[in-house]
């Protein structure tokens, strides 16, 4: 494999003194104009404030003349294995001539709220409270990026220190330096508003960067070759060592050879893409996290991807025994990112969950062009992990003829494998099959269940089945889930229940404060989890309850979207697409919502339980197993 080449973009570069007089011109106009010439497009009027606010504070910061003319200024400096930018740094050599680089976050934060969640708060964003990362963790963060994934970095020949600098936050508001948080500030100190804040902040830079180097450290930063060190790939390894959760059998160990050597083999011009197929529980996430351990101590610039947030969160915590934010959070990214990603960025991309790809990216699903064309072109190697079947929302487009066809635009050898072996289910084929069959997705020969091998139950009652589930949570391994039915109550007021069946039946759904790992969260027994902190996941056991989206009249099943709870985002649009063209629509949700409860009910490694809010429903299940 060639070496990985250098990725790192730097906005702005000068010397202390440089700096103060841009500053006391237009240093925000500048600004836009070389991130115009660098990265070819416009900044918002926004963003240009921000510029010109934080960087005149950092001038009051910088006129300090302990700290050196000839020090190395970098402002939006691309941190490596991230689109992310880093607001500013200051490099020099501290008193033992010691390469150094402080990173430095910078905020226009006046107030935050705290959350449940770890590193994260609640703050003004975007004309409106919301959720963003404690700027020491940001801080933080992105010296781990450096120390993972720049050879100089993480040779120890330059050494990076983190801090954040909060210019319009109160000094006497502690709310930011909350116990919480200690763990962060204290590996990225935290500097706020008013003289005595400054000099500390002064004194931290002063003492760090005694002598100028004229950009030659941060010059050296820039240049440096983009790859997992050693260190993050020996460590990531370790953690795997012993895990039998992570073996891999039969054909998942044929399949990861043949990818090892194709990824191996890609290069610029000789780009390789790769489809992978298979079932719930054939092992295609365990194939990709498998890579991602592995190829990591080639030196490869690489990530897992999902577009769904669950499975990368579960894995990763899965892998390192942590829940929290770690330093291996680089390698875990959403799909959404990809659009402003220069071509060959990386080595080696594993897409899990591909058939939950979009056709636009963002918030408001306005960026890019196509998911599956963006990440092909990000990577010399891509691999996507697919089940077509488990589609479950109107956005999603992830397909085998799709990864074909942009490959092929690409100029990429695509190479195809199917994973056949069942693994969850108590490896039953028979049960995948009669699923199909029994919600009416496909017709099978396998119209009855035999429960000897697979654990299938129906319960009359939904307290009856939560209770049978929770008796099952051995290890923390069984969980109930349901179709999205009911309103989040929950997400906004904790003191309310979402899905309430009957009088004695009152659940929340997944806990807003971890919904990404609700499924190894231990308190997660006592709620319900939905589609989003299931999929690409497993338990022992499942219990699923069918709301009155799916239910069964004369022996034929029957979907209705409307059932769905207005805060459903999978069914985005059903009521205006299906006026126009209504018999196209109604035949889309008809598919997602069996896919939904396929995915569902597939869950489980030893037994699936049910309960169905329509009775004859019930009726129904109940006639087609033995």
């Amino acid at each position: 494999m060639q070496p990985t080449t250098p990725t790192h973009t730097l906005i702005y570069q000068a010397d202390k003194q440089q700096f103060l007089l841009d500053s006391d011109r237009y240093i925000e106009d500048l600004l836009e104009a070389r991130y115009q010439a660098i990265v070819g497009k416009r900044v918002s009027s926004q963003e240009k404030v921000s510029w010109k606010n934080s960087l005149q504070e950092m001038a009051r910061v910088l006129r300090d003349e302990r700290i050196p003319a000839t020090a190395g200024i970098g402002i939006e400096l691309f941190a490596p294995q991230s689109m992310s930018r880093i607001d500013f740094t200051l490099s020099g050599f501290d008193a033992h001539g010691q390469k150094t680089i402080i990173i430095i976050e910078l905020k226009q934060w006046s107030a935050i709220k705290l959350t449940d969640k770890d590193a994260v708060v609640l703050t003004q964003l975007g004309g409106g409270l919301n959720e963003a990362l404690h700027p020491s963790y940001q801080a933080w963060a992105y010296a781990t990026l450096f120390e993972g994934f720049n050879e100089a970095v993480a040779s120890g020949e330059i050494r990076v220190l983190p801090c954040a600098f909060l210019h319009n936050y109160s000094e006497t508001d502690n709310t930011i330096l909350d116990e919480r948080f200690k763990e962060y500030t204290q590996q990225a100190p935290l500097f706020r508003k008013g003289m005595v804040e400054r000099e500390k902040l002064q004194s931290f830079l002063s003492q760090h960067i005694q002598q100028g180097d004229n950009q030659s450290v941060l010059q050296q930063l820039i240049s440096s070759r983009i790859g997992a060190s050693k260190a993050l790939a020996d460590a990531l390894a370790k953690l795997m060592e012993g895990n039998r959760e992570f073996a891999l059998i039969n054909d998942q160990k044929l399949v990861f050879e043949s990818i090892k050597n194709i990824a191996r083999a890609a290069a610029p011009g000789k780009h390789k893409v790769v489809i992978v197929e298979g079932g719930p529980g054939t092992g295609k996430t365990l194939i990709a996290i498998n890579l991602l351990v592995k190829l990591l101590k080639t030196s490869m610039a690489i990530k897992y991807i999902s577009k769904n947030a669950a499975p990368r969160h579960v894995y990763k915590a899965k892998l390192t025994g942590s829940m929290k934010q770690t330093r291996f959070n680089s390698l875990f990214a959403g799909s959404d990112n990809f659009h402003d990603m220069e071509q060959n960025t990386f080595d080696l991309l594993l897409v899990d969950e591909a058939h939950r790809l979009t056709e636009k990216s963002g918030m408001f699903n306005n960026k890019g062009e196509n998911q599956m064309k963006e990440l092909i072109n990000a990577a010399k190697c891509t691999v996507f992990f697919i089940d077509e079947d488990q589609r479950v929302t109107f956005r999603d487009i992830g397909s085998k003829e799709q990864i074909r066809q942009w490959a092929v635009a690409k100029g990429a050898e695509v190479h195809e494998f199917e994973l056949t072996s069942q693994f969850r289910c108590s490896g039953s084929d028979g049960y995948m099959a009669w699923l199909d069959n029994v919600l009416g997705i496909r017709e099978t020969a396998n119209t009855q269940l035999d429960t000897k091998s697979y654990e299938f139950k129906v319960f009359d009652t939904p307290e009856e089945m939560h209770a049978a589930v929770k008796l099952r949570n051995s290890g923390n391994r069984a969980r109930v889930v349901a179709g999205y039915c009911w309103p989040w109550n929950s997400k906004t007021d904790t003191t309310q229940m979402d899905i309430v069946i009957g009088d004695n039946y009152q659940r929340q759904w997944n806990l807003a404060s971890n919904s990404m790992v609700w499924i190894i969260a231990p308190d997660s027994i006592e709620q319900v989890g939905c589609i989003h902190t299931c999929q690409g996941l497993e338990v022992d056991y499942i219990g699923v309850i069918i709301g009155p989206d799916l239910i069964i009249r004369n022996g034929k099943v029957v979907t209705d979207a409307a059932q769905r709870s207005s805060m459903d985002q999978t069914i985005r649009g059903y009521k205006t697409q299906v006026k126009k063209q209504p018999e196209e629509t109604s035949a889309k949700a008809d598919r997602i919502i069996k896919n939904t409860y396929r995915t569902l009910m597939t869950r489980g490694l030893k037994g699936c339980f049910l309960y169905c809010t329509d009775p004859e429903t019930a009726v129904y299940f109940r006639s087609k197993f033995i």
